[in-house]
Formats: C-alpha cells, sequence, structure tokens
C-alpha cells in the first residue's frame, strides 16, 4: 500500500514521496487499562434550522446519549482563555473574538476579577469540589463559569439547580440570571444539547474546545473579494448540490422522528466524504493563481488539528473516560480520522448509539469529583 501511495503522490508532486513507516493508530490496546473511547457527534448547528424547529424534539436524541453514559463532554465553543487571546491579538485574529466569544466583561465586573483569576478560580474550585454540594456552590461556580468566558458550563450548574434555588446571590447578580434564562432556550447544540445532557448525566461542566487561533492563517486575505469568489465558484458543484437537496428533505419534518433521521445522515460513514467531495476537496482543485482554495482548505486542517488536540488535552487527566464530542457535522470526519491516529483512544460509531446499540454496561474506572459516576436513574452555516 505504501508503494502504491509513494507512486500517486510522485505523480501530483514530480518527486518521490517519502511514506513513514510509524503510524502511531497501529499502537493501540497498549495501555494498561481500558482505553478512552471517543463518540464524534456530527451535528447540525440548530441555529440554522427552520423557525418551527422545536427543541422538545431533541428528546430520543437526548436519551440515546445519555444511556451510553459519557464522562466527559466536548463543544464546538472557543474557550474563555482563547477568547481572551484572540482579543488581545485583534489585529491578528481579524474580526473573530466579535463572532465567537461571548462578552464575559459584565459577569468579571460582577466579581471584580479577569478571564486569568476566573480560570484560576474555576480550576481550583472544581479540583477541591465537595461530594455534595449546595445550591450556593453552584451558584457560585455558575457566576464563575460566566466570568470565565464558559457560558454552556454556567448553565450545567444553572440547570442542576432546583428551580426554587435559581436565583441571584452568591455572585449571581440580576443580570446574570436573566443571561442563564436566555441560555436555557437559545437554540444552540452546546446549550439544548451539550449542556442539558451534562446536566442530566450529573456532569458538572463542559470543554469547548473550538478553535479560532488557526484564522490568522488567511488573515490577509478574508478582505481580498477574489478569496470569495473563488471559494463560491468551488462550492458550485454536484455534491453541494445533493446535500443541500438532503438537507432540505431532511428539514421539513423536524419532530422527534425527523431529528432522528437528521442526525443518522449526517453520521452515516459516507457522509464525511461527501462532504469533503462538496467543499475541502472542491477548494483545492481551485485553478485561481492565489490558491484560495488550497489556503482554505490548509487552515480548515488547522482549525482542526487544534481542535482535535483540545479534545485530547481533556482526556488526559481521565483515563479509561468515554468522551461524547458534539461539533459541526462537517469537522466529524476530519475529527475521526486525527482521533484515530492517537494511541491510547478507540473510535465508537455514532450510528450504532444512535440507533441504540454500542450501550452496554461495561467497568467503569473511578472518576474524579468534578466528573462523578453517572447516575443510574464559512461555507454552510448548519453544519460548520
Amino acid at each position: 500500500m505504501s508503494i502504491l501511495l509513494s507512486l500517486l503522490l510522485a505523480g501530483a508532486t514530480g518527486s518521490p514521496a517519502y511514506v513513514p513507516s510509524f503510524d502511531p493508530g497501529e499502537h493501540k490496546n497498549e495501555a494498561a487499562a481500558r482505553q478512552n473511547e471517543v463518540l464524534v457527534l456530527g451535528s447540525p448547528h440548530l441555529s440554522g434550522l427552520p423557525d418551527g424547529f422545536d427543541p422538545n424534539s431533541l428528546g430520543r436524541l437526548l436519551e440515546r446519549l445519555a444511556a451510553w453514559k459519557p464522562d466527559i463532554i466536548t463543544i464546538e465553543a472557543v474557550s474563555g482563555p482563547q477568547c481572551d487571546q484572540l482579543r488581545r491579538y485583534g489585529d491578528y485574529y481579524s474580526d473573530a473574538a466579535e463572532s465567537y466569544c461571548p462578552d464575559a466583561s459584565a459577569a468579571q465586573k460582577a466579581l471584580g476579577i479577569d478571564m486569568a483569576a476566573a480560570t484560576k478560580m474555576i480550576t481550583d474550585r472544581l479540583a477541591n469540589w465537595p461530594e455534595r454540594p449546595n445550591p450556593a456552590d453552584r451558584r457560585q461556580l455558575a457566576a464563575l463559569f460566566l466570568a470565565g468566558g464558559e457560558p454552556a458550563s454556567a448553565l450545567v450548574q444553572w440547570l442542576r439547580l432546583p428551580e426554587s434555588e435559581r436565583r441571584e446571590g452568591d455572585g449571581l447578580d440580576p443580570a446574570a440570571v436573566t443571561r442563564l434564562g436566555k441560555l436555557m432556550k437559545w437554540r444552540n447544540e452546546n446549550n439544548l444539547i451539550g449542556a442539558v445532557l451534562a446536566a442530566r448525566l450529573g456532569l458538572e461542566r463542559v470543554y469547548a474546545i473550538d478553535d479560532h487561533t488557526a484564522d490568522a492563517v488567511n488573515a490577509s486575505i478574508d478582505s481580498d473579494a477574489g478569496y470569495g469568489e473563488a471559494l463560491q465558484r468551488a462550492w458550485d458543484n454536484p455534491a453541494t448540490a445533493r446535500r443541500l437537496a438532503e438537507d432540505k428533505r431532511l428539514e421539513a419534518k423536524l419532530d422527534q422522528d425527523g431529528v432522528m433521521a437528521l442526525f443518522r445522515a449526517l453520521n452515516r460513514p459516507d457522509a464525511a466524504e461527501t462532504t469533503y467531495e462538496s467543499d475541502f476537496g472542491a477548494a483545492l482543485a481551485d485553478p485561481s493563481p492565489q490558491s484560495y482554495g488550497r489556503r482554505y482548505a490548509g487552515s480548515w486542517e488547522v482549525r482542526n488539528l487544534r481542535m482535535v488536540a483540545n479534545i485530547r488535552a481533556a482526556i488526559v487527566a481521565h483515563p479509561g473516560s468515554r468522551t461524547l464530542s458534539i461539533v459541526g457535522a462537517s469537522h466529524k470526519g476530519y475529527f475521526e480520522a486525527y482521533l484515530n491516529m492517537m494511541h491510547d483512544v478507540v473510535l465508537v460509531d455514532a450510528e450504532a448509539v444512535l440507533d441504540g446499540g454500542g450501550v452496554a454496561e461495561v467497568p467503569r474506572p473511578p472518576q474524579p469529583s468534578h466528573l462523578p459516576t453517572i447516575p443510574s436513574g464559512r461555507s454552510s452555516p448548519k453544519t460548520r
């Protein structure tokens, strides 16, 4: 296979390509105990679904994911510390902070701390989290998460409170309470799937793993009209037309059955190849002298590599854990390919879990207090 690949690459580059003999992904099952399982759930961006979409239609999806019992949940959101970086280097990262980062200034002012202090306090608080936190503990941690630029994790704490305890106090001022109420209703998969599921499973947070430092890769051509025009030409292809037609068909009925059908379609084994054909593969074939398409595809790879590194970082301290990574469906193929290269990661078939399989009870390692044991009782905005 390596010889054949070398010959194919030689034809494309004009010189023989070196194919390494070492593949990290071939060295699995060598850990001392149970490996880390990762399920990548390709999701539509719920904000892009038709106006008639009812969040209650997510009920069966949440049941299937909860039955798999993840210990860690990651979401496609930019972390507070990275948002701080994006703001500090605004000229370098263009408008990334304005586009992707929540404004944490009001919560920071209410507590009298900055992003760095909030992040340190969150880490320390979770490291010493009580076995039976009281409502004041949860309100305080929610306030810290808001100040630390982690609103989805603040929502997890808010949802874990009894309704009678969802009130001001312990660092939450009236503005923070209003914001948390809005987050409960915001049509976003990070909140309606990630945070809701984390609260249901008894987790204390979700992990924001998105990365927009990669935006700097193409910052010099973002305002170049030719860049956008080249991408629009690349995306005008039969594969894109098929994807759009399939999206329209699936989104015509978004009751619980329809939602399950939509998620199954986005997580089929062939979906990643269709996405590549319509988007990144088409861009790589862009013939512009400026290589606009190649730059676009390259920045996409950089972003996905950094996102996957953030997932791996979240797993490291919890060997033998299960991780659910909720991400726009266009990322799914890249996430799985990169994660599969890692020694101590095995992938779980999302289709099997969505169909109610792959949820057999297996021995689980003890979890730290902040990951408690699960109680028994720029193209398509919709997928990127």
